[in-house]
């Protein structure tokens, strides 16, 4: 058992909760500062260099204040002194140093407001500046690491480091300002008497190494709870959502949500109270012991002043130097403690940007053509999502020919999804290749190649934005092209849903904000499909784009899918066999490798799955 798990009574248990950090780890971290500082520079030049030459400014003004306190002090003992009395002194010199006194005290509150002024106008940009940065690297990470528990851990705790380290910028600058002071008060005191810092700093050492202490074992508590502080903000947000609202009360889960989230956050306070309470006690100990150094000093400013050694205010100079000397280098010890304490959450921040996505372009990356010629090849493709030996997809090969209409059938899991997200690049293949016009699609401009392809997914995203930002979502660029996103629109058959809105193509969808308007399952999916249509793309996916469509709405869907996809190339993935039988040609998926493959005539006679699912849904009817 160490001395310092002796002292604080922390026991050092081999589970997920140990203070596993040294004090060494502790100042390592601290090498995220440097970068941390120079994010801060770069949001804004002006307003961080103000922001330093104000502070140095400020930090000899208690210096100056205190020693005409001093002037003053000693200025009144002397006129008392006088025979006449003060009636016939001369009181020039007195209103002068007070008047010097109130300049300086007002100076510096005007300096401190204007330094508080620019500390939160700058935390606001840089928590602007980094969030804007967190979304923009999110945005070009991959999507499996997406689909992985440990970097939602990441980026969680990145996510928490947007707005919290303004904070942390403030001590980094109130630090800097701090010590300056402490160079001034400190030059006076060693001049007096040297002994006099032995006894300020033996006095504020221990505050310095319990707040330390303390402050490592909650970085530890906070990292190790990173994944059940996400559940408790999941629970908070299912226990109180429109979109969960009805399967709340039906199921009637509000008490197992409840108790769930009770259990889990009590477990979580517990575990930070009772660091809390120990931290209290020794913060109480050690403060203590600061206060009785700061009295032993005083006594002995005390008897020097009573020995005549010094004038009274030189007592009052001595006294207050050492009594805000103390409270400030406690400060700084603290604060460094603190800083330490954000250094560990700040590297958090910075190795989130440290995750590399792997799909990206290739240098030299090739054109895209203008016209897809060939079309695509699969051959022996296979995937495995990350941590599992599972394989999704495994040893597929067939070829999607320019213009031709594809549909993808196969029970659940058996692939279907997963193959559309290899053919737009979102997955690349553990092993295979897939081409396009006879090059592999990974030598093609990433970004360039995506743009080509239009996709809507059956779980596709209800933004809680204006109908036409909903549908100009397909191709963001062109979001002020009304005549274009109402096209899109009538393709789509949306016309129809927007024009009975109160605000048209202006509405608010979705009951986040005020006046927004919810559509249904089937109008919604009819603006999602408008996405599709403002692609212009060469590559339409659609993963069952009209499971929320009555019978009807889906017969013209596809009707007029077909007239607008002549000439493109398609892939269409539905358990509905009256829209499977439309496509060209058919691909059967079983347990993810390809089973079947042709149109849907040859697939019947055949007599295999196909055909079986087929007339398993053709009963239905009967």
């Amino acid at each position: 058992m160490s001395f310092w798990t002796r002292i604080f009574g922390v026991t050092r248990r081999k589970d997920r909760y140990q203070n596993d950090l040294t004090f060494k780890e502790s100042l390592l971290a601290l090498k995220s500062i440097p970068q941390f500082l120079k994010m801060i520079w770069q949001t804004s030049k002006p307003m961080a260099a103000g922001n330093i030459v104000l502070r140095i400014a400020s930090a000899g003004l208690p210096v100056a204040v205190l020693y005409v306190a001093k002037l003053i002090i000693d200025e009144v003992i002397r006129l008392s002194q006088l025979e006449g009395g003060y009636a016939d002194a001369d009181m020039s010199y007195m209103w002068t140093i007070v008047a010097i006194e109130l300049g300086l005290v007002l100076f510096s509150s005007l300096l401190n407001r204007i330094v508080r002024l620019l500390d939160d106008l700058l935390g606001d940009l840089f928590a602007n500046e980094s969030s804007v940065r967190l979304i923009e690297h999110a945005a070009a990470l991959d999507l499996p690491q997406f689909e992985d528990a440990g970097f939602y851990d990441k980026l969680e705790r990145a996510r928490r480091q947007t707005s919290n380290r303004v904070i942390m910028m403030s001590q980094i600058l109130k630090q800097f300002q701090d010590a300056i002071t402490i160079v001034f008060l400190a030059a006076g005191l060693v001049w007096f008497n040297p002994w006099l810092i032995v006894i300020l700093v033996i006095a504020v050492l221990p505050v310095f190494l319990s707040e330390t202490y303390f402050n490592q074992h909650s970085y530890s508590i906070a990292r190790n709870w990173t994944a059940e502080r996400r559940e408790l903000d999941y629970l908070r947000l299912i226990g109180a959502s429109d979109q969960t609202a009805k399967e709340i009360k039906i199921f009637g889960l509000q008490d197992f949500v409840k108790d769930r989230f009770k259990t889990l956050a009590d477990k979580y306070y517990e575990v930070n109270k009772n660091l809390a309470i120990r931290k209290a006690f020794w913060g109480f100990i050690f403060n203590g012991l600061g206060d009785v150094g700061y009295y032993i000093a005083y006594v002995f400013i005390i008897m020097q002043t009573v020995n005549g050694q010094i004038s009274v205010g030189d007592l009052t100079f001595l006294a207050g130097s050492f009594n805000r000397l103390r409270n400030l280098l406690q400060g700084i010890l603290q604060r460094f403690s603190f800083i330490a304490q954000s250094a560990l959450y700040l590297k958090d921040f910075f190795d989130f940007f440290e995750i590399k996505p792997t799909i990206i372009s290739k240098e030299n990356a090739l054109k895209i053509p203008s016209q897809i010629k060939e079309g695509f090849v699969f051959e022996n493709v296979g995937f495995q999502y990350p941590n599992t030996d599972k394989w999704a997809i495994r040893n597929v090969s067939f070829t999607l020919k320019a213009g031709e209409k594809l549909a993808l059938v196969g029970e659940n899991g058996a692939g279907k999804t997963t193959l559309v997200k290899l053919l737009a690049r979102l997955y690349d293949p553990s092993e295979g290749r897939i081409l396009l016009d006879g090059r592999d699609i990974k030598d093609y401009h990433l970004v360039a190649y995506r743009q080509i392809i239009g996709v809507i997914f059956q779980d596709f995203v209800r933004f809680n934005l204006k109908v036409n930002e909903n549908i100009a979502i397909g191709k963001i660029d062109e979001r002020a092209n009304h005549p274009k996103i109402k096209t899109a629109a009538h393709q789509s058959l949306a016309d129809a849903v927007i024009e009975k809105l109160p605000a048209k193509y202006e509405q608010m969808l979705g009951r986040r904000f005020e006046k927004g308007v919810e559509l249904s399952g089937g109008e919604w999916q009819k603006v999602a499909l408008g996405r599709a249509y403002m692609r212009d793309a060469q590559l339409l996916i659609l993963d069952e784009p009209t499971a929320a469509l009555d019978a009807r709405a889906e017969y013209e869907v596809f009707e007029r899918f077909t007239d607008l996809t002549q000439g493109k190339t398609a892939v269409i993935i539905s358990h509905r066999f009256s829209t499977v039988r439309m496509a060209d040609r058919i691909l059967v998926l079983r347990n993810g490798e390809k089973l079947e493959l042709g149109s849907h005539e040859e697939l019947m006679a055949e007599g295999g799955l196909y055909a079986e699912l087929f007339n398993l849904q053709a009963q239905g009817y009967k």
